[in-house]
C-alpha cells in the first residue's frame, strides 16, 4: 500500500509539473554495445589508417556522450568468451578487425579507458557472464575443448554451465585478469543468470544459489584486488511479483534465478542497472520496488530506447513513454542507463535533444561508495590563477589521499558569487580530472573558483577556496544567430585540416570540415565557446570565441 501511495504522489508531482532539482549524485549511464559492432567499432581495424578511424569514431562517441552529461560507460569488454582486449584466457572478438581471432594491432580496452577518463567519465567492463556464442564460434570451441562438462548446448548456443564448479572460478578470472591489467571503475555483469529455456534439474532456491555463489566468488577476486572497483550486474527488469502487479511471468526471482536484492543487501553487489524496458503498470510498481530495496547502493535502471525506433519488434514508443519514466526515475532518487548507446547518440524521436536541453541539462557525479570506504580526501592548497589574452590557467597544491586507492582526482566548480556552492551541479566546471591543474576559456564576466579532492570511491573533500573573483578582459565574439556560426576570413598563414569547438572545460563538441562558410550549431546547448582550427599533427590554434544564447532553444 506504501509503495502504491508513493507511486500516485509521484505521478501527481509530474502531472503539476514539479521536478525535482537537478542532482549533484546521479548515475547517468549507456551500455555500449561491440556484439556485432552494433555500437561501436563500425569501422575495422586492418592497417594503421583504419586503427586511427576506429579509435576516432570512439571519440566522436564518448564527445557526443559527455554533451549529454553521461558520466558512465559501460564498454561490452567480455563479448561471447572473445574479449575487447589481449587476453591469455579468451581470443579477441571479431568487431575489431572483422575476424574472430585476429589482433587489431592495439589495445582497445585501455584506450577506450584513458579516453573516458580524459573527459571525466566512468568505464565499466561489461563482462557478458553466461552465455558463450554459436557452438562453432572461436570463443565457445576453444573453452568446450578445454572444459567440456563446463559448457552446455541449447539450440545452436553454448553456455556456461550454472551449476559446474569450474564456472565460478573461471569468470571471476576473467574479472581478475581486467581488473589487475586495467584501471577500470566497475565490473559489469551482464546474463548472470540462467538462460530462460534451461531445463532445471535443480530446485529454483538452489537455482538461487548456484547463481549467487558465481557473483560472491566474482566479488571476492575484485576487491581483494581493487576494492575502490564497483561491482554491477544487469538483472531483469521486474524482481519478482509484486502483490498488487504480477511480473507475467518474466522476473529475476523465480525465472532465471537471481536474487539481485538479496546481492545488495549481502553487499555482494555495488549497483544494479535493472533491464526495465517496459511501460505502464509494467514499469512504474517495479521501479517503485527497485528503489524501496536499495540497501543504501547505487540503482540505475536500464531504458529501452531501443523501442522508440521503428522496426525493433514494432514497438514504435512516443517519446513520452521515455520522458515519464526519466522523471520518476528522479523522484525515486535513482540514476539512468540507456539501451542502446547508438539510439541516444543517433536522437532517435529527440530522445537526446530532450536529455541535453531540458533533463540532464548540468553535470553530476557518481554517488560515493561510502558502504566501501567513507574517508574524505584532505582538501587542496595553494589555488594560484595565470592570465593570458585566451586562458585562465588555476593551479593548486595536490590533497593527501587517505583511503588507501592509488591516486586522487580533482573537481572545479565556478560561480560569480562567494563562496562557490560545490553541492549545486550548476557550479561544477570540470570533474574527476587528474591533473592539479585546469585551463578554463576566459569570458566577460567574473568568477569565483573552489577546487575539491576527490577519490576512487567518490568521497569528496572540503573545497579551497579563490579569495577575491577573476574578472575577465572583454571578447569579441563571432557571429552566431543560435543557429549558424558565420566563420571569419581565413588567416593564409595557418596551416590546418579542420575545425572543432571545444567548450569551456576544453571537452569537443563537435567537429567540422574547412570548406564550411557557416557552422550548423543548433545542437549546441547555450554557452561559450571556441572555434578552433586543427592541423594534421593534431595541433590546435584558437581561430575566435562565441556565445550561443537563445531565448529558445531549437
Amino acid at each position: 500500500m506504501a509503495k502504491k501511495i508513493y507511486l500516485t504522489l509521484i505521478l501527481c508531482m509530474m502531472i503539476l509539473g514539479v521536478s525535482a532539482q537537478v542532482p549533484k549524485y546521479e548515475v547517468r549511464a549507456v551500455w555500449l554495445t561491440t556484439l556485432n559492432g552494433l555500437d561501436w567499432p563500425s569501422v575495422k581495424a586492418t592497417n594503421p589508417e583504419s586503427i586511427e578511424r576506429q579509435k576516432q569514431q570512439f571519440r566522436n562517441i564518448l564527445d557526443r556522450l559527455g554533451q549529454s552529461h553521461v558520466n558512465t560507460i559501460l564498454l561490452q569488454t567480455r563479448v561471447r568468451a572473445t574479449t575487447l582486449y589481449p587476453s591469455r584466457f579468451e581470443p579477441f572478438d571479431g568487431c575489431l578487425t572483422g575476424k574472430p581471432g585476429r589482433d587489431p594491432g592495439y589495445d582497445p580496452l585501455q584506450f577506450a579507458i584513458d579516453e573516458c577518463h580524459k573527459r571525466g567519465m566512468e568505464l565499466h567492463a561489461w563482462v557478458v557472464a553466461i552465455p558463450v556464442g554459436k557452438w562453432n564460434s572461436i570463443g565457445c570451441r576453444q573453452l568446450r575443448e578445454r572444459y567440456p562438462s563446463m559448457i552446455m548446448k541449447k539450440d545452436d548456443e553454448g553456455y556456461m554451465n550454472p551449476e559446474n564448479s569450474q564456472t565460478a572460478g573461471y569468470i571471476a578470472n576473467i574479472c581478475r585478469e581486467i581488473v589487475d591489467r586495467y584501471d577500470v571503475d566497475g565490473i559489469h555483469l551482464d546474463y548472470i543468470r540462467y538462460p530462460e529455456n534451461w531445463k532445471y534439474k535443480v530446485s529454483r532456491s538452489q537455482g538461487r544459489e548456484n547463481i549467487t555463489r558465481i557473483v560472491r566468488q566474482i566479488h571476492q577476486s575484485v576487491k581483494s584486488s581493487k576494492p575502490w572497483v564497483k561491482v554491477s550486474c544487469s538483472p531483469v527488469g521486474k524482481y519478482s511479483d509484486l502483490s498488487r502487479y504480477p511480473s507475467r511471468g518474466w522476473n529475476a526471482y523465480e525465472t532465471v534465478c537471481q536474487d539481485a536484492q538479496g546481492w545488495l543487501r549481502e553487499g555482494i553487489m555495488d549497483q544494479l542497472y535493472p533491464m526495465m524496458y517496459f511501460k505502464g503498470d509494467n514499469f512504474y510498481p517495479f521501479a517503485v520496488d527497485w528503489a524501496a530495496n536499495t540497501y543504501g547502493r547505487t540503482v540505475a535502471p536500464g531504458l529501452g530506447i531501443y523501442l522508440l525506433s521503428r522496426g525493433n519488434d514494432g514497438a514504435n514508443w512516443p517519446l513520452t513513454d521515455i520522458t515519464r519514466e526519466l522523471h520518476v526515475l528522479r523522484q525515486l532518487g535513482m540514476g539512468h542507463t540507456y539501451f542502446r548507446s547508438r539510439f541516444f547518440t543517433d536522437n532517435v524521436k529527440g530522445i537526446y535533444s530532450f536529455v541535453e536541453r531540458q533533463f540532464d541539462t548540468y553535470p553530476s557525479l557518481t554517488p560515493p561508495m561510502t558502504w566501501q570506504s567513507s574517508v574524505r580526501p584532505i582538501r587542496p592548497q595553494g589555488i594560484k590563477f595565470e592570465e593570458s589574452d585566451d586562458l585562465l590557467r588555476i593551479s593548486w597544491w595536490g590533497a593527501k589521499d587517505q583511503s588507501g586507492a592509488p591516486y586522487l582526482m580533482y573537481n572545479v566548480y565556478a560561480s560569480t558569487t562567494a563562496p562557490v556552492n560545490i553541492k549545486d551541479a550548476r557550479n561544477l566546471v570540470a570533474r574527476r580530472i587528474t591533473q592539479s591543474q585546469l585551463a578554463v576559456s576566459r569570458n566577460d564576466g567574473q568568477h569565483y573558483y573552489a577546487v575539491t579532492a576527490i577519490d576512487r570511491y567518490g568521497n569528496e573533500s572540503d573545497a579551497i577556496q579563490s579569495s577575491q573573483p577573476k574578472r575577465q578582459s572583454q571578447v569579441k565574439w563571432l557571429k552566431n544567430d543560435g543557429r549558424n556560426l558565420e566563420m571569419p576570413p581565413r588567416d593564409p598563414t595557418m596551416e590546418y585540416d579542420y575545425l572543432n569547438i571545444t567548450n569551456m572545460a576544453g571537452n569537443v563538441m563537435t567537429i567540422r570540415a574547412m570548406t564550411d562558410k557557416n557552422i550548423n550549431i543548433r545542437t549546441l546547448p547555450n554557452g561559450v565557446y571556441n572555434l578552433n582550427a586543427v592541423d594534421r599533427h593534431k595541433r590546435v590554434r584558437r581561430i575566435g570565441q562565441f556565445m550561443v544564447k537563445r531565448d529558445v532553444e531549437f
